[in-house]
C-alpha cells in the first residue's frame, strides 16, 4: 500500500529523562541494542500509512539524535520546548506546511509501538477526530490525602491507563494546543487533556500492553529482560578460512589495512578474518556459506571490500529478528604481527556488524613454523558466532 497523504506524526523526544538514571537522555539509550527512539521511530517511518513523522528534539542532543535514527525517514529535527506540552506544539507547528489531515502525537520513550496499535490510531482520528489508546486497571487504585490516608476506591472498571500515540484532527489539536499557550496554560500532562479542555470530546481505542513508556532504571531492566526471552534460540556458528600471499604491499585483516612484505591471492580484498567471521554468522543461521552469497565466479566481487560481506551477514540476522551476541576471530600467522592491532580490529568489526566492542574478540597465534602458516606462505583464521533469534519450530 502506498503512504498515505493525509496521516503525519510527531515524535516527542526533547526531554532529559532524569528519571531513568544515569546514561545521558532516556530516548537515545539503548533497549535490546538499539536507541530507544529508533525503535519508537521506525514503527511509524516504515508504516504505509504515515506519510511524515516529525521529531522534536533538545538541540543539545542533535549529534545524537542523527546517529541513534540513521537510515530512518523523517522531517527535519525541529527544537523543543521547556514543558513537553511547548514541545507538541513546536512539533505541530513544524507539520502545519504539509496540512495534513490526522496527526498522531507519540512519545519517543514509548519503543515498542506496534503497527497494529499505530493502524487503530489512524482509524480512531478518521472516525471520531480525537481518540487515545487506553488498557483496563487491573490493580485497585486509592486515592489518598496530604498525610498519605486512604480517602477513596474509585471503581476501576471506568479507569483507564492512556498511552501514546494520541491522534487527532490536525486543525483541531493545533488550534487547542494554540489557545492554550495564548492563554497561559502550560500544565497539561498530555494532548487528551489539552483536546478536553478545549471542548473537545475524546474517544478512546485499544492500546497494547507492550506499550509501556520506559520512565525509570527498573523499566530498561524489565524490558531488557522480556527482550532476551523472546530470543531463546540461541545458536553459534563457526567460520574457517585461508588466504595465500602474493604481490603486494599491504593486507587487509578484520577491516583494518595493514602494512606488509606481501598481499592477498584472492577474488576479493582476501580479508580472511571477516570471511570466516560471514561464514560463522551464516553457520549459525543455517544459512549457506560466503561463498554461496558471494560466489567467486561472479566477476562483480572481484576486489570487493570485505565489509559488505560482514554487513549483509549482520543483516540476515536482523531479518530474522535477531540480535548477535557474540563474534570472535582467531588469526594463524607469524606475519604480520596482529597484538599491536587487535583492539583496533575489534573496533573496525564492531562498527561494521553494530554490535558493542565488548562483544568482539580478535585473537592470535603462530603455528610455531610449522606449515604453510610457518613457512609465511599465507595466513589461516577461524572464527564463532553466536546469535539470538526468536523460538520457532
Amino acid at each position: 500500500m502506498a503512504k498515505s497523504q493525509r496521516t503525519a506524526v510527531v515524535l516527542v523526544a526533547a526531554g532529559r529523562g532524569l528519571r531513568a538514571g544515569a546514561g545521558g537522555p532516556k530516548q537515545y539509550r539503548a533497549i535490546g541494542g538499539v536507541p530507544v527512539i529508533n525503535r519508537a521511530m521506525e514503527a511509524f517511518s516504515r508504516h504505509p500509512e504515515v506519510s511524515a513523522v516529525q521529531p522534536v528534539v533538545n538541540p543539545d542532543d542533535s549529534a545524537m539524535f542523527m546517529a541513534a535514527v540513521a537510515g530512518l525517514e523523517h522531517e527535519p529535527p525541529t527544537s523543543g520546548g521547556a514543558t513537553r506540552q511547548a514541545s507538541v506544539l513546536a512539533g505541530l507547528e513544524a507539520l502545519a506546511r504539509h496540512a495534513p489531515d490526522i496527526v498522531l502525537i507519540h512519545d519517543a520513550a514509548r519503543p515498542f509501538v506496534s503497527a497494529g496499535l499505530i493502524s487503530r490510531a489512524i482509524e480512531a482520528a478518521n472516525r471520531t477526530g480525537a481518540a487515545i489508546p487506553v488498557i483496563a486497571v487491573t490493580d485497585t487504585i486509592k486515592l489518598t490525602g496530604e498525610n498519605g490516608d486512604v480517602e477513596g476506591t474509585p471503581d476501576r472498571a471506568r479507569l483507564r491507563v492512556a498511552q501514546t500515540p494520541q491522534s487527532f484532527r490536525f486543525d483541531v489539536i493545533l488550534e487547542a494546543h494554540r489557545r492554550a499557550a495564548k492563554e497561559g496554560r502550560s500544565d497539561f500532562t498530555d494532548d487528551a487533556a489539552i483536546a478536553e479542555w478545549a471542548g473537545l470530546t475524546v474517544a478512546t481505542f485499544e492500546g497494547d500492553v507492550a506499550n509501556m513508556k520506559l520512565t525509570t532504571p527498573e523499566d530498561f531492566v524489565r524490558e531488557e529482560a522480556r527482550l532476551a526471552a523472546q530470543l531463546g534460540d540461541v545458536r553459534t556458528g563457526t567460520g574457517y578460512d585461508v588466504h595465500a600471499f602474493g604481490d603486494g604491499d599491504h593486507v587487509m585483516i578484520c577491516g583494518v589495512r595493514v602494512p606488509h612484505t606481501k598481499g592477498f591471492l584472492a577474488h576479493s580484498d582476501g580479508d580472511v578474518g571477516l570471511h570466516a567471521l560471514v561464514d560463522a554468522i551464516l553457520g549459525a543461521l543455517a544459512d549457506g556459506d560466503i561463498g554461496s552469497h558471494f560466489p567467486p565466479s561472479d566477476a562483480k566481487w572481484k576486489g570487493a571490500s570485505s565489509d559488505q560481506f560482514l554487513k549483509y551477514a549482520i543483516e540476515r540476522v536482523a531479518q530474522r529478528g535477531g540480535r548477535v551476541a557474540n563474534l570472535e576471530v582467531t588469526l594463524i600467522c607469524e606475519r604480520p604481527k596482529i597484538g599491536p592491532l587487535r583492539d583496533t580490529m575489534r573496533a573496525r568489526i564492531a562498527e561494521i556488524s553494530g554490535v558493542d566492542i565488548s562483544r568482539v574478540a580478535v585473537k592470535a597465534t603462530t603455528s610455531e613454523r610449522l606449515g604453510f602458516t610457518g613457512r609465511e606462505e599465507g595466513i589461516a583464521a577461524t572464527a564463532s558466532a553466536t546469535i539470538r533469534l526468536p523460538w520457532s519450530v
